[in-house]
């Protein structure tokens, strides 16, 4: 990702977290709120170990050198040591958060519901729209996440009066979720531009309704986080390689269609948030700008290094 001059991947994830921990501690805190619990959802960005859990299989993402950096074992996380997550509990003075799929943990401070792989569509949209009978990574997608929570929310608190207060003080982390519906159409479907953008539309519809799912069952602090670049994503500019220099960005080395493709869903996702806003005046529901993070590293990464060096993350 980025230019060859551009820091190494774990540094690159540091800077990441760093901007975004601080944007959202600086919020909390400007209005004095002190979460008490933290509910995840979303895909690899933010799984915990609940694929890890779910796989029937030896999954890449629990043999090394996952985890060696942070817990010195793999733990599920698809990093090689704490994600975004990770480091927002640590910021509001909470533990790390259990997955769903390991039963007996303590849940009063929170849960992650996120799985490697998922996505905002159910799995079934994909029928036929893919490849040589490629399919999803996972079934457990958005709505099952969603499930899950519903299922769980009564151990959690048993009363209307009694939700308000527990959830009143919950931040709901709702992704980032969609970049592997994209992954999927571009990278296992072969779809165009034109055909992948149709699906924004739906992907951006999937999220919303999750957020508004997740309101009438009382959460009343949302994150809801953008894409990532993705014509900075190694995967991606190996793919769609190309010797026209005019397609890429000079200040990052990143694809700009892919980039504006990005920014296209963010867009549409950032309107249709407003429009909950609107809808339910007393939920505060923040937008998470991971596009605008991941471009700032890329073309300042001198502004971070030094800070992340020191132990600022």
């Amino acid at each position: 990702m980025f230019s060859k001059s551009s820091p190494p991947l774990h540094m690159k994830l540091q800077m990441l977290t760093f901007i975004l921990v601080f944007s959202i501690f600086h919020i909390s805190h400007s209005t004095q709120l002190n979460y008490t619990s933290i509910f995840s959802f979303g895909d690899s960005l933010a799984d915990t170990g609940n694929a890890l859990i779910h796989s029937k299989s030896n999954p890449v993402f629990g043999r090394l050198p996952y985890g060696m950096t942070y817990f010195m074992h793999p733990t599920g996380r698809c990093s090689d040591g704490r994600l975004i997550v990770d480091f927002l509990a640590s910021a509001f003075g909470l533990p790390f958060l259990p997955p769903y799929l390991a039963h007996g943990q303590n849940i009063r401070q929170g849960v992650n519901f996120a799985v490697v792989g998922a996505t905002a569509l159910d799995p079934a949209f994909f029928q036929g729209l893919l490849a040589d009978g490629a399919f999803p990574f996972t079934n457990l997608s958005l709505s099952t996440q969603l499930r899950w929570f519903e299922e769980l929310k009564p151990s959690l608190c048993n009363t209307t009066t009694a939700c308000a207060g527990y959830f009143s003080k919950s931040l709901f982390l709702v992704g980032e979720i969609g970049g592997n519906d994209y992954n999927y159409f571009f990278l296992l479907g072969g779809k165009s531009l034109e055909e992948v953008k149709s699906y924004v539309p739906k992907v951006v519809g999937a999220i919303v309704a999750a957020s508004e799912r997740l309101i009438k069952n009382g959460a009343v602090n949302l994150l809801v986080p953008g894409n990532l670049p993705f014509g900075c994503s190694s995967v991606y500019l190996t793919v769609f390689n190309s010797p026209n220099k005019e397609e890429y960005d000079p200040t990052t080395g990143c694809l700009k269609w892919l980039n504006a493709f990005a920014k296209y869903h963010d867009a549409l996702l950032r309107r249709a948030l407003d429009e909950l806003r609107r809808k339910y005046p007393r939920a505060r529901i923040m937008y998470a700008d991971y596009y605008g993070a991941s471009i700032q590293i890329g073309r300042s990464p001198q502004r971070f290094e030094d800070r992340i060096r020191r132990g600022g993350v």
